[in-house]
């Protein structure tokens, strides 16, 4: 017997739904990166960062799961890092203030923030198994990078049979032709759509259920 194939670019449900923070921490996002990284600072401080919020804020009020992910070690030596991460030298010890969320994003007490190793959590994590037990189908991305982090997170989620959805106004990168390149590569994976009309579903379907 067949089963009803879900369309890609359905109203958000609440109910199934988790809004993924990846990688908004201090170490990655910080008043030193401006110089370093004008256009991610730049386009994370005026658009991302913001949109982020208004992605949680309406999360929360309207019932749905907010997730965490930061890059962070399990172990001080950082020796359970993947090849990659050692490789290029990412390496957050566990509990450093590198590893710590951005105060603008800060998760409430009982949201769940998954450290990973990988550029997908989806390899490092039990964000999968969590979800499953949670009933969560639906992951709306948001965070940094946009053509790492983000775009490995999207394709595995998406084979892994999630209902994949990238915030793309609620990402970026270290250019604008990054980001440009990563939202086309990736969006035969997902549904790509920017903050307001997001919000707007998880409000409405939240009057709904809740008058």
């Amino acid at each position: 017997m067949s089963r009803r194939v879900p369309e890609r670019d359905a109203p958000l449900d609440p109910a199934t739904t988790a809004v993924l923070v990846i990688d908004v921490q201090k170490g990655i996002f910080h008043s030193g990166a401006a110089e370093a990284r004008p256009y991610f600072h730049r386009t994370a401080t005026e658009v991302a960062v913001p949109n982020i919020v208004r992605l949680i804020e309406a999360a929360r009020a309207a019932g749905a799961e907010v997730v965490y992910t930061v890059i962070e070690s399990l172990t001080h030596d950082g020796r359970d890092r993947s090849l990659d991460y050692k490789q290029t030298g990412f390496h957050f010890p566990p509990g450093s203030r590198e590893a710590e969320i951005c105060d603008e994003v800060r998760p409430r007490p009982d949201e769940i923030v998954l450290p990973k190793t990988s550029s997908s959590l989806f390899n490092s994590t039990v964000f999968e198994y969590l979800m499953r037990n949670i009933g969560i189908d639906t992951v709306v991305v948001t965070g940094f990078l946009t053509d790492q982090c983000i775009d490995h997170t999207v394709r595995d989620g998406a084979d892994r049979g999630f209902r994949m959805v990238c915030a793309a106004d609620a990402c970026t990168t270290d250019s604008e032709a990054r980001q440009k390149n990563a939202l086309s590569a990736f969006k035969g994976y997902c549904r790509t759509a920017s903050t307001g009309p997001l919000v707007r579903e998880l409000k409405e379907l939240r009057q709904v259920r809740c008058p």
